[in-house]
């Protein structure tokens, strides 16, 4: 049995996409799948299968739809083996994450594309934004008192904005947490 984590990319933002992370976990369990968790409503699931990585992908993809109605296309599922969201966090940059009080942090996990392609589409303003490529990861990371100046959103003008879901390095970590006591 695998333990997967599951990001899904589109729903519950700005009214669209409303998915109920309670029928979520519901859908998922009624699709086979085991010891269905979630954390917060923005599409963060931890599950257990027996099924590869591609064919989990592959089954809720076909489900969402049938199962919630949903506004528009943006939804994409990634799906992470535990080696895969560990190397997240073990492979960050040195002090990444490490001052929350100064910087907010985010993990921008790619889908289908790979961070040589997409850091070109960056454009961090010296001194307040910084990026860094990983795995299947840009890691972001911008000045807190000066965020009103970052130029990280630029990155939503981008075609590989819809390749892209972001989540802030408290939800990476929190979700490791949870995958490390699922897996115990």
């Amino acid at each position: 049995m695998n333990t997967y984590v599951i990001l899904l990319r589109g729903i519950n933002v700005g009214g669209k996409n409303t998915v109920p992370m309670a029928g979520l976990r519901k859908c998922l369990e009624e699709q086979g799948f085991f010891n269905v968790s979630t954390y917060i409503a923005s599409g963060n699931v931890i599950l257990k299968s027996d099924k590869r990585a591609n064919d989990v992908k592959a089954k809720i993809e076909g489900t969402l739809p049938v199962n919630f109605k949903l506004d528009d296309g943006f939804v994409k599922v990634l799906v992470l083996t535990y080696k895969q969201f560990q190397a997240v966090i073990d492979n960050k940059p040195k002090g990444f994450g490490e001052q929350p009080e100064k910087y907010h942090s985010d993990a921008i996990f790619l889908m289908g594309i790979d961070s040589a392609q997409v850091m070109p589409a960056f454009s961090p303003r010296e001194g307040v934004d910084q990026v860094w490529a990983g795995n299947g990861v840009i890691y972001s990371q911008r000045l807190s008192s000066q965020r009103t100046k970052s130029r990280l959103n630029k990155i939503m003008e981008t075609s590989f904005y819809k390749s892209m879901t972001i989540r802030n390095w408290n939800t990476t970590t929190k979700l490791l947490e949870i995958l490390r006591k699922m897996d115990t």
